[in-house]
């Protein structure tokens, strides 16, 4: 046998503390259950603190003694030993030990061989024998807990409590016991898990105990968030009470207030009435005073006439009396023929013109009606192309200002463009080559329209500065300034002689400008919201307006009088336009709505809806058969009024707000909010 050997004995193989002391010592206590009594040779060296041995020549120690945190494993999971014993070649003892073989494949070097490498190697070896002996067939296996023997927990227990003497007598007694045989099979061979059981209770309870802490600094903070949130709680609820309160209160000056109006509303139909009546008055009172003082020129005219007759001064002087009275008669006959002649009936709002004529020197007289409306087929016809809506495409694109454009004017006599911008500007544009010819500014806000004098030698613009200039090309400047409405302005137009300018404004009333005498001529109220467009027809005393009261008006500009209303649109209008003829007037409101109306029978042609998006302006060709419609949703809206055909023509990135034909009808222009214009050209 091999002079050094490791051997492994019994279930727990190493030597207890005292069994290693009594052996070192010399006694001669040798355990049965260990084999045959043996001394350990002088030379041995053991670690009482977990009970290593290590044999060397001279006593050395060739093994490390065990680390604290060995030994604080052993005291968690249980003891296990290790024992390295000499056995010389002349032992007597019949006892057969088991040799280990060391194996090339897992003995140490000259250079590793010290205790800690010595350990892992056997560690090794003995797990990977256990793992081969001892493994399932599947799946891991689990780390089973071995218990300790009864006499090893006592004697572990006594060298704990330092109690050596104690030891040495149960030692003796008990292996003699163990000799004789006199220790019974009811005697448990192992230490029940009800200490360790109860060391790990005892560190769960430490555990639970630090966690009801926690528990209870958590409860004590969530108290007091608690008592926080109930303070503002009772906080917001007295807040909440008091809002209620001002609101019931408010509802009752509410109530209060609506039965106090509705006290009114009585009152004030009355009075809307009663200024009704008295406006109508008035215009009746003013026309007979203009009847009168007409009467009063003529007999005026006459007196000199009658004194200088021989033949009344032989009459008496009631004969004179009744002939000066019907020389005045004839006087007027005289003139009603002259009326006639001009191409009219004698009309009585005439003479007012004439009245209100000689208030001021410079004040410009009303032209006669070529009557236009009434006899449409008297207008010289001119040959126009008939394009369809499908002829159309998109010919070019200036960009013409930085902000939105409002308006495009057509220069009547040239292919020449007027633009007006909200950043202030307007400027004449040249349309084949698209060059700048003028540019001004002059206005304080933005502005809404622009119109060209019937002579297209100067411009008319309205803004939302509550003022109308108009400018003079020659000279490069503004000749004049408007001033009396008192909200912005947003359209403005000549008449076709050249002497009136009608513009509208948001103070709900339109107005009639003496461009001679620079003052306001009339002003027309009836509509109840902002009038949002106005127009003259051409060659025509008569006057379109457009409402967000959801109605058109025509005026008489001479007389100052409503001649018509319009009804049938939904929402607000946005824009009313003639046509050519002047027997038919579209026009567009907020929701998209289309009508056409005929103005001769005061009744609806057609209605297309268009929307839902707002339509902004109406224009009709030169020939009347098409209708060109600026519309929010960033297209122009070409329809063909005999079949109702309609066609988009798309290209603008925003709200499309003018849009105007040329002078023969070939090509289409339009502004839009992204600054830019459109000219579409009719396809050859």
């Amino acid at each position: 046998m091999s002079s050094e050997n490791l051997t492994s004995r019994g279930r727990s193989p190493r030597f207890s503390r005292e069994f290693l002391q009594a052996q070192v010592t010399g006694k001669s206590h040798w355990p049965s259950r260990f084999g045959p009594w043996r001394r350990l040779p002088r030379c041995t060296n053991v670690c009482f603190a977990c009970g290593a041995v290590a044999v060397g020549p001279g006593g050395r120690a060739r093994w490390k003694m065990a680390t604290k945190s060995e030994c604080a494993k052993e005291a968690m999971e249980g003891p296990f030993y290790l024992e390295n014993v000499l056995i010389p070649e002349d032992s007597e003892d019949g006892y057969q030990y088991e040799e280990v073989t060391l194996e090339d494949d897992w003995s140490l070097t000259e250079g590793e061989e010290d205790l800690e490498a010595a350990l892992k190697a056997i560690c090794s070896r003995s797990e990977d024998v256990v793992s081969v002996e001892h493994a399932p067939p599947s799946g891991k296996q689990a780390v089973s807990h071995i218990p300790e023997a009864v006499e090893d927990f006592l004697r572990n227990f006594l060298v704990r409590m330092g109690m050596h003497r104690t030891l040495d007598c149960f030692q003796t007694e008990w292996y003699e016991m163990m000799q004789r045989g006199s220790l019974g099979a009811e005697l448990p061979a192992l230490v029940p898990d009800a200490y360790t059981h109860n060391q790990l209770l005892e560190q769960e309870l430490r555990n639970v105990q630090k966690d009801r802490d926690d528990y209870r600094k958590a409860s004590l903070r969530a108290a007091e968030s608690l008592v926080k949130l109930q303070k503002e709680r009772d906080f917001h609820r007295m807040q909440h009470k008091r809002v209620i309160q001002e609101k019931n209160s408010l509802i009752k000056d509410i109530k209060r207030l609506k039965t106090h109006y509705a006290s009114y509303e009585s009152v004030l139909r009355q009075l809307s009435d009663k200024y009704k009546v008295a406006l109508k008055q008035k215009m009746f009172t003013g026309l007979e005073r203009d009847k009168a003082l007409g009467k009063l020129q003529s007999l005026e005219l006459s007196l000199p006439m009658a004194s200088g007759s021989r033949a009344q001064q032989s009459l008496g002087p009631r004969s004179d009396v009744q002939q000066n009275e019907g020389k005045p008669k004839r006087k007027a006959a005289a003139g009603d023929g002259l009326l006639v002649a001009s191409g009219g009936p004698y009309d009585s709002t005439r003479d007012l013109a004439k009245s209100v004529s000689r208030r001021h020197p410079k004040d410009s007289e009303f032209p006669t009606d070529t009557s236009i409306n009434s006899n449409p087929s008297q207008v010289k016809t001119v040959p126009f192309p008939t394009p369809r809506v499908s002829d159309f495409c998109l010919s070019g694109t200036l960009h013409a200002h930085t902000l939105p454009i409002s308006c495009l004017a057509l220069h009547p006599h040239k292919q020449v463009i007027a633009t007006a911008s909200d950043d202030h500007q307007w400027k004449i544009w040249d349309v084949p080559t698209g060059e700048v010819i003028m540019m001004k500014e002059g206005h304080t806000d933005w502005l809404s329209c622009c119109c060209f004098h019937p002579n297209g030698g100067s411009l008319a613009t309205a803004s939302g500065d509550t003022t109308v200039k108009v400018w003079d090309f020659l000279l490069g400047r503004c000749l004049l300034t408007l001033q009396g409405h008192t909200h912005a302005t947003w359209g403005c137009s000549f008449h076709s002689c050249g002497l009136f300018l009608a513009s509208c404004s948001l103070d709900n009333t339109a107005k009639v400008w003496d461009v001679q005498s620079e003052r306001c001529r009339a002003t027309l109220r009836g509509h109840s919201d902002s009038v949002n467009s106005v127009a003259f027809l051409p060659f025509s005393n008569t006057l379109l307006t457009s409402s967000a009261d959801k109605t058109l008006s025509l005026w008489d500009a001479r007389a100052n009088l409503c001649t018509h209303t319009f009804y049938g649109h939904l929402h607000s209008c946005n824009h009313a336009a003639f046509n050519m003829a002047g027997d038919s007037v579209a026009s567009c409101d907020s929701h998209g709505t289309i009508k056409l109306w005929d103005t001769r029978k005061a009744a609806t042609m057609a209605t297309l809806d268009l929307g839902p998006r707002a339509s902004n302006q109406v224009a009709f060709s030169p020939s009347g058969r098409l209708l060109a419609v600026a519309s929010d949703d960033g297209t122009v809206k070409l329809v063909e009024l005999e079949s109702l055909e309609m066609c988009n023509l798309v290209g603008h990135d925003d709200a499309v707000q003018t849009v105007i034909f040329d002078h023969k009808g070939e090509h289409l222009l339009s502004g839009s909010s992204d600054g830019t214009g459109w000219q579409s050209k009719m396809a050859v």
